[in-house]
């Protein structure tokens, strides 16, 4: 286990190294002068010499292979630039951002375990009858439509209509974040249900659930401490790898409810062009995904010992 651990943060290296030199050189090789973009946001405007002398302290006038290495070096001391709009530290603004995004990632993936796992289930057990077909349809529903459509039918119900839930922010409590986690629970709710389906049926067909049922071994037994069970390592998969998703994949989500997280914090960055801040996102949420994807791969591994890097399932 520990040598598979090792190996594993070994292969994170490159990676992580990959995303940074990336990112870089994306902020980099666009069409906009960056000290163009920071005489925009300040509103200012400075003379050609003025923004040389600038260049000069920013060391934009220097090779861009040069650049990152300063860049890096920075990045690894803990000093990842300055916002051009606010002027304030980036990675001190991520920070202060990034609890409201796992709170409402928290409860999205609560909300989407208990629909999707019970009606994945129950759909299973009810193959083909008209509880599967409902179940099924609704799913189907679901993974169809867009957060952002979701969003709308939500708040035009919930909030316009009913007048039940605040439109957007997060200073009203735990009622501000039952819409944005309602939008992105039906959905992901919606596309587990049937992973859980498939996972499920796949084990009831097994010769061992045939062995117990002709032991006579009841079939609620049977389910809840054998297929379900063996069924926890899709799901636990699955359920981990949305995690880094939700962290990553909630801009739109963010900036409909105006959910003061890190996605709204990046939608906003894109459209003021305050390139540290994208950076920082980028790179940070990259960071939390492969350390989500690290752990998902540990603990499946440490659920199942058959499962070994490079070889087949036992």
């Amino acid at each position: 286990m520990k040598k598979y651990t090792g190996k594993r943060l070994l292969q994170l290296i490159p990676i992580l190294f990959g995303i940074t030199l990336l990112s870089f050189l994306l902020m980099n090789t666009g069409t906009a002068d960056v000290i163009d973009v920071m005489e925009s946001n300040s509103g200012g405007v400075m003379s050609e010499e003025e923004k040389d002398v600038l260049r000069a302290e920013l060391g934009l006038d220097k090779p861009l292979v040069q650049q990152y290495a300063v860049w890096l070096g920075k990045v690894l001391r803990g000093d990842m630039g300055k916002s051009f709009v606010s002027g304030q530290p980036v990675f001190t603004t991520f920070l202060s951002r990034l609890p409201a995004t796992i709170y409402l990632t928290i409860t999205s993936i609560l909300l989407t375990v208990f629909l999707s796992v019970p009606l994945g289930i129950l759909s299973a057990v009810k193959q083909n009858r008209l509880t599967d077909y409902i179940i099924r349809f609704f799913s189907f529903i679901g993974n169809s439509l867009p957060n952002f459509f979701v969003s709308l039918l939500l708040i035009y119900f919930f909030s316009l209509k009913l007048n039940l839930l605040p439109v957007m922010g997060n200073t009203a409590g735990w009622k501000s974040v039952i819409l944005p986690t309602l939008t992105l629970a039906l959905s992901m709710a919606s596309r587990y249900t049937r992973q859980v389906r498939a996972t499920v049926l796949e084990e009831l067909n097994k010769d061992y659930v045939q062995g117990a049922r002709a032991r006579g071994i009841k079939e609620k037994r049977i389910l809840y401490f054998s297929v379900l069970r063996a069924s926890m390592l899709t799901i636990v998969t699955l359920l981990a790898l949305s995690i880094g998703s939700l962290l990553g994949g909630t801009a739109i989500v963010e900036s409909i409810f105006m959910w003061d997280g890190v996605g709204k914090m990046a939608v906003d960055a894109i459209t003021m062009r305050d390139y540290p801040m994208i950076q920082v996102y980028v790179i940070w949420m990259a960071i939390i995904y492969v350390c989500v994807n690290l752990f998902t791969d540990i603990l499946y591994h440490y659920l199942d010992p058959r499962i070994r890097l490079g070889q087949e399932d036992a």
